[in-house]
């Protein structure tokens, strides 16, 4: 996926609630192990690396990203929210 798509895409599920605007506290990254990344919704593979954390705003759950995606999503969070 391009990066013009992914920030849209990062965007889009930044405004609709499905990646959370908060920061999260603490981060881990490791080998891929066929994960799904929650802002591309594409496999994290083994030769890749996996971005992992739990954001205060879904509970338990992890939320996990490619290494690319997770620069993304920490950029496109910061910007302005559009009203």
């Amino acid at each position: 996926m391009d990066r013009p798509t992914l920030r849209i895409l990062i965007r889009g599920k930044l405004d609709d609630g499905r990646l959370p605007l908060n920061s999260i506290p603490r981060i881990s990254g490791g080998p891929g192990n066929g994960e799904l990344c929650d802002a591309c919704e594409t496999v994290v593979p083994k030769d890749e690396f996996l971005m992992e954390g739990i954001s205060p705003s879904r509970g338990k759950r992890p939320i996990q990203f490619h290494t690319r995606c997770f620069y993304l999503w920490d950029v496109e969070r910061r910007l302005p929210v559009a009203l």
